[in-house]
């Protein structure tokens, strides 16, 4: 899972991003490693109908939309071939639709028909990038139902895959996102996909500013995951509590009123 990809990002960016040099020796090492890329909705795809994978299947997807993904992914992936899934925030992305919020420079439609033309699958990132599984069901519903539309009119298909902003959904933000249209969803949890995850809740392992060759060819393997997002993984649990209980706490409020 990728953000960012620039030299300079913005602060708000900068953690979640990676260097043009970085991105290109990593896609030197899948290249090298006889991996073989497919798009999210070609993996959800092949497990639900039982298909069979190809040699060291790896999914690359990016987040948010950065501009960085056209000016510097582009090329490399289009250099060895590479298939990826690229997840926008249409209320980021810069164009008719666009909101306040975006962290940094960001795609315009344009450049997001350009990736598609080039092969890279686009699916939806909600429209604003919120916490969806804080949002009342009206919210809810209209952060995915609104990307799917916005994308559907942009490509003139309709997006198969989507990406939870922040990684975080839940019961009711699966049933919103598969009902506006989607076939399948990615989380984080930064461990390996699995078919048992089921459609909507696929994982991933997130690389970053900090993230090494050598650490980058491990995660890649599956090997010290648990040991490179150890305090990740506890900060998200922490913060999961937290979060439901805001959203109790919502809900009551809402019920009193």
């Amino acid at each position: 899972m990728y953000h960012a990809v620039g030299r300079a990002p913005s602060p708000q960016a900068y953690g979640l991003s990676v260097t043009p040099e970085a991105f290109a020796g990593q896609m030197e090492l899948l290249d090298a490693g006889g991996y073989t890329p497919l798009t999210t909705a070609r993996l959800a795809a092949r497990w639900r109908n039982g298909g069979a994978l190809p040699r060291r299947p790896v999914v690359i997807t990016f987040d948010d939309g950065y501009e960085g993904v056209h000016r510097h992914a582009r090329p490399v992936l289009a250099e060895y071939g590479f298939a990826a899934s690229v997840f926008v925030s249409t209320g980021w992305v810069r164009g008719a639709y666009e909101e306040r919020g975006a962290l940094d420079t960001m795609l315009d439609w344009n450049q997001v028909r350009e990736l598609a033309a080039d092969g890279a699958e686009i699916g939806g990132h909600s429209h604003t990038h919120p916490q969806m599984d804080q949002l009342p069901d009206s919210e809810l519903w209209f952060e995915a139902s609104r990307c799917m539309e916005i994308i559907t009119g942009e490509l003139g298909n309709p997006p198969a895959s989507f990406a939870y902003p922040y990684g975080y959904s839940s019961r009711r933000v699966r049933r919103a996102v598969r009902k506006a249209g989607f076939t399948q969803s990615l989380a984080v949890g930064n461990a390996l996909a699995e078919r048992c995850q089921g459609p909507y809740a696929l994982r991933r392992v997130t690389v970053q500013r900090s993230t090494g060759i050598e650490e980058f060819e491990q995660l890649v393997e599956g090997r010290s995951i648990a040991r490179a997002f150890a305090r990740d993984r506890a900060l998200t649990k922490g913060y999961a509590v937290v979060r439901r209980a805001r959203a109790a706490g919502r809900k009551v409020s809402r019920t009193r009123v």
